[in-house]
């Protein structure tokens, strides 16, 4: 047996006997409906272990994403339910009444979490959010202040198999927003160029004065895919920058910087292919993208994984880069109160952040579409509009 099917098979084994205790609990139909659909979800989580997910691609990915959310709401329901049911025989160990009130609460909450899970699958992940962002950059150019920034990152559109309704909306905010340049972070696809094949037309359609910036994100390069051959693989990648540049009319940075110029002033936009935390691949090269980091032009870089600007940016003085636009995190798809379980993986998951000893800043967009779990619980979609602001 594989490895890392180890530590699945324990879950599996945990929910049947989740479901027993469950089960000991209930009588009649009740009883009989929950075996059912107990039965029900082996049969499930089975079903997605056998597909050969790295081989396929389309309705049937979409399909199995859906089966596997599916199975996680019921689970994750239960062992809120259990957890509470438990506590409630905290008083046994005195020979006192078991704390009824805490078991009913149990179903409450199980219930509650059903509810809020499917919440965010069939409404919550559409509900777009747009976030305005003063970032105030010293020496900015006079005739960049106001300037504004559109960012977007980690649509992940094969999510939306052929579906391009929610696209139009994002378009649609985003232009209305009237921003000097678009930028984005990442992440444009799941696993398969393909899958943009459909929302090309509808992204083309993004304007902005100075453009739209583009980069890519881990999802990108086809390494979540299996290939009959290397050269099908590269394929696959040439498709996906030729989508970008030509069918879309994106600026596609590929460890390489631009320019945007308002009279005699200039600004960088740099952008690296993907640099992060492992196990995602290193393709980026800051140096081959821009040379001189350190000189004194004001300059945004694009990079898919915030991990990049915390481990070789933030509070390095010999790179002078006064911006560095990130995605990646998705704030793990789940907020609650302006938190994230995203923080324990990444520090800088969602917002504005600045290094204590420079003066480079980066802001991580949470996303607007999402992988693995088709829901947002919270996390809701982001677009933002940042707003450049000078300091003498």
């Amino acid at each position: 047996m594989r490895l890392q099917y180890i530590p699945l098979l324990i879950l599996i084994l945990l929910n049947v006997g989740v479901d027993y205790y469950i089960a000991r609990g209930l009588r009649g139909l009740i009883k009989k409906a929950h075996v059912a659909v107990s039965i029900l979800m082996f049969a499930v989580i089975v079903a997605v272990l056998v597909m050969p997910v790295r081989s396929i691609g389309g309705g049937l990915l979409i399909a199995a994403m859906w089966m596997l959310f599916t199975y996680l709401t019921v689970y994750a329901s239960k062992y809120v339910f259990i957890i509470l049911s438990l506590l409630s025989r905290i008083p046994r160990l005195w020979h006192a009444p078991r704390w009824k009130w805490l078991n009913r609460a149990g179903i409450i909450l199980g219930w509650l979490t059903f509810a809020a899970m499917w919440w965010g699958a069939l409404f919550n992940r559409f509900n777009i959010d747009v976030e305005r962002v003063t970032v105030e950059i010293p020496g900015l150019p006079e005739q960049f202040d106001g300037y504004t920034i559109a960012q977007l990152s980690d649509l992940h559109v094969g999510t939306y198999g052929t579906d391009t309704t929610y696209l139009h909306k994002v378009v649609e905010t985003v232009n209305a927003l009237h921003p000097d340049v678009i930028m984005f972070t990442g992440d444009i696809v799941n696993s398969r160029s393909e899958e943009l094949i459909p929302h090309a037309p509808i992204l083309a359609r993004l304007n902005a004065p100075d453009g739209v910036y583009s980069i890519m994100g881990n999802h990108d390069y086809g390494d979540y895919s299996e290939w009959p051959s290397d050269e099908a693989k590269r394929d696959n990648l040439h498709l996906l920058h030729r989508l970008q540049q030509e069918d879309m009319g994106w600026k596609l940075l590929l460890n390489r910087a631009d320019f945007i110029r308002r009279d005699s002033a200039e600004i960088a936009v740099i952008g690296v292919e993907n640099i992060g935390d492992p196990p995602f691949h290193i393709y980026g090269d800051l140096n081959k993208a821009y040379a001189t980091p350190g000189d004194s032009l004001t300059k945004v870089l694009l990079s898919h994984n915030p991990a990049h600007w915390v481990e070789s940016i933030a509070d390095d003085s010999g790179k002078n880069i006064a911006l560095t636009l990130s995605g990646h995190t998705h704030a793990m798809q789940i907020e609650a109160f302006g938190w994230s379980p995203a923080v324990f993986r990444y520090p800088t998951w969602g917002g504005l952040y600045t290094s204590d000893n420079t003066d480079n800043k980066l802001y991580v967009n949470i996303g607007i579409g999402t992988v693995g779990m088709p829901a947002r619980i919270g996390a809701t979609p982001e677009i933002t509009l940042i707003t450049l602001k000078r300091l003498p």
